[in-house]
């Protein structure tokens, strides 16, 4: 009976789904990442055995994980009520009086997040969409699925995006779409980390360490987004993972899953996509768009080498601003120099593209530009913004240097 009473608050909890399906797709992760994420395996095989009913089993993997992690709250919760439903009847999820409310909710959260990403792992022929293409030099990627709590980090195998490994994650209070300083949300979009700050130079809030990204970038200030700060960071020393929503807007790991992370992160390279909700595509689609946007740019690449203004003058939106100049002073500045010059070679290396998560058909190009005309050579780095128009074209909206 006290078996069923837990196994039936387990439930509430963890939304459960038929046991073969939750078997199969618990074996199914095992065999993608052929990793063993250590605590989240415990605590997930031990709700595993509860909703099987088999709480006797359950009990030693959640004093064993307690035990090497006593920082570890929602296993010290679970673990708690078991114990509890052994002498006496439970009626709900977390049965410490001690606790507040608000806190057993945060954990229950974070329960529910940790089971369903692990009933409902990506499919190991299936990518997130914003990845189009990583630069040779960006040997890493992190997408954060912010609606799952998910993190995942992703390498780049000759050039084509391979899971390494993902973890749980937190991000702000009040949700995502970041648009006001101290709206205490996430920003969704395409951003690229700037530095490393040691803990020595933090508050114990931040844990050990944390990565700044550039938000707002160019992107944000144009729409009006206001706000500063934004970091991948850790957890306080004595506490192992925070809730779901918990944050300021800062996106928050463990700090053994930061320890873990930090080795693949290149500062001023290793790009950071904040996504509501991750697009899942299949290979041949990722590779069907990978053709298409590099077709875009070649074909901007050779018509500007043209020196046909209309032809190079195609390629930018109308809603276009950038290096300075809007579209009027844009095409009246393009029309005046690209047929004055002898000759145009343009060469791009280190490409990289990203689908812009939150907007529609919106892409982040950056690349190395080598400039060559009869009298100017110049050598850069340049970002570009794509958008889809009206009329079906994508067309520059935004480019300039990155600095």
């Amino acid at each position: 009976m006290r078996d069923f009473i837990f196994k039936k608050l387990v439930f509430i909890v963890i939304l459960a789904v038929p046991a073969a399906n939750a078997g199969e797709m618990l074996a199914s992760k095992a065999k993608l990442h052929q990793l063993d994420h250590g605590h989240e395996a415990l605590l997930v095989s031990a709700l595993e055995r509860v909703r099987q009913g088999n709480t006797r089993a359950a009990l030693p993997l959640l004093e064993q994980l307690v035990e090497v992690n006593p920082k570890f709250k929602l296993a010290q919760l679970i673990y708690a009520d078991l114990l509890l439903a052994q002498s006496r009847p439970i009626r709900d999820f977390g049965n410490l009086s001690s606790a507040p409310y608000q806190q057993i909710v945060a954990l229950r959260d974070e329960a529910q997040a940790r089971w369903r990403h692990h009933l409902s792992p990506p499919q190991q022929n299936r990518l997130p969409a914003a990845l189009i293409k990583l630069s040779k030099q960006q040997k890493h990627a992190i997408v954060v699925d912010m609606n799952t709590s998910r993190l995942y980090l992703y390498e780049n195998n000759a050039g084509e995006p391979k899971l390494v490994q993902d973890f749980y994650t937190t991000i702000g209070k009040k949700g995502v779409g970041k648009y006001l300083e101290g709206d205490q949300k996430t920003p969704v979009g395409v951003y690229f980390v700037t530095g490393f700050i040691e803990p020595e130079e933090l508050p114990d809030l931040y844990g050990d360490g944390a990565f700044p990204i550039d938000y707002p970038n160019v992107w944000d200030q144009r729409h009006g987004r206001t706000g500063y700060g934004i970091w991948l960071h850790g957890t306080p020393s004595a506490t192992f993972s925070r809730p779901p929503r918990d944050s300021n807007g800062c996106v928050i790991v463990s700090n053994k899953d930061l320890n873990t992370i930090a080795p693949y992160v290149r500062v001023g390279t290793t790009p950071v996509i904040l996504a509501d909700n991750i697009d899942w595509i299949g290979r041949d689609e990722w590779k069907k768009k990978q053709s298409q946007f590099d077709g875009f740019l070649e074909k901007w690449r050779k018509d500007w080498e043209s020196r046909d203004a209309e032809l190079y003058l195609s390629h930018y939106s109308k809603q276009y601003s950038g290096l300075g100049k809007n579209y009027d002073s844009w095409v009246e500045y393009k029309r005046r120099v690209n047929p004055s010059k002898r000759f145009i070679k343009v060469g791009l290396s280190e490409k990289s593209m990203f689908l812009y998560p939150g907007e529609k058909a919106l892409l982040v190009v950056t690349f190395e530009q080598d400039y060559a005309s009869d009298n100017v050579t110049r050598r850069f780095i340049k970002r570009q913004y794509w958008q889809q128009d009206k009329d079906g074209q994508w067309r520059i909206v935004y480019e300039g240097s990155v600095s």
